[in-house]
């Protein structure tokens, strides 16, 4: 991943070249930190070549900025077709198209429809970093998620940082990207909400082209195992996964915390004082006397 740029990073494209000779299987771009447009187009050119040469995925950071006139997005889709690279590119961010104008971000996403892009949002990230210039009212600073389904564009939930200076509460816990996505882009709707949970499961296994990818009899074993009801729960409690397994093999465990809840009452009747104990396991009460 080039983090500051490729055409004005001295040797910047030789190194991304470098990069996939050793073995790297996906290539990465910025275009937006480029110091003209001219130069964001033509590093995505390099990228898309050095992809198509080495036979790898692009995954670009892309217009990660409130600025309306930051649009590498429709060079991204453009380059995709031009390569018959469906399928194969992601487009991380996006946030720009939260400040697009409504003719221009609808015929991009048109685009982004036929040219098959998997865009990733990172609302943990984006939240506290869109919108800083601004006074009040303050953008929101995600890309326009719910317009993007509604086109048939495959969406994904990122966490993108965890303990950095670009969020420093990060703690890898995909649900929390997802439970901050649902207020930000007021998904709050019961097929929303299952929307919200297909972006961290199915739109992310075709992000990252993922064939094998399912609960099915002879597909590779991995899995995050909830203690919930339902998706529904999922956002509402955030649970940690009570059981972790990689191929078939248990490799972490979280054991169910117990929470107590006493709250003392005297009754009297002028014939008997009863005293009540409710006490509340895994969010489920039941009464003892």
């Amino acid at each position: 991943f080039p983090q500051e740029g490729v055409v004005c990073y001295p040797g910047g494209a030789g190194l991304l070249e470098e990069a996939l000779r050793l073995g790297a299987d996906c290539v990465g771009a910025i275009p937006h930190y480029e110091w003209t447009r001219e130069d964001g187009i033509k590093e995505l050119e390099q990228v898309f070549e050095l992809a198509q040469k080495h036979g790898r995925m692009v995954d670009v950071h892309c217009d990660e900025t409130d600025d309306e006139s930051s649009r590498f997005l429709e060079h991204v889709a453009a380059l995709t077709v031009k390569y018959s690279m469906q399928g194969r590119v992601v487009a991380g961010h996006t946030t720009a198209m939260h400040s697009y104008n409504n003719a221009y971000a609808f015929k991009l996403i048109r685009q982004l429809a036929r040219s098959g892009i998997s865009i990733v949002t990172n609302p943990l990230d984006n939240s506290v970093l869109q919108g800083r210039f601004d006074t009040y009212p303050k953008r929101r600073g995600l890309t326009r998620v719910k317009e993007l389904l509604e086109a048939g564009v495959n969406v994904a939930i990122g966490h993108d940082s965890v303990v950095d200076p670009w969020y420093p509460l990060g703690r890898g816990q995909i649900l929390q990207a997802a439970f901050v996505l649902f207020h930000m882009c007021q998904m709050s709707g019961r097929s929303e909400q299952q929307a919200i949970i297909d972006m961290v499961t199915k739109g992310g296994s075709v992000a990252m082209a993922l064939d094998e990818y399912g609960i099915e009899v002879g597909k590779q074993a991995d899995m995050l195992i909830m203690d919930v009801e339902d998706e529904f729960d999922l956002l509402r409690l955030l649970p940690l996964p009570r059981w972790v397994v990689k191929a078939g093999r248990v490799i972490a465990e979280t054991r169910p915390a117990q929470t107590y809840v006493n709250m003392q009452s005297s009754v009297t009747n002028g014939l008997a004082e009863k005293q009540t104990t409710y006490r509340a396991i895994d969010f489920r009460c039941r009464e003892e006397k």
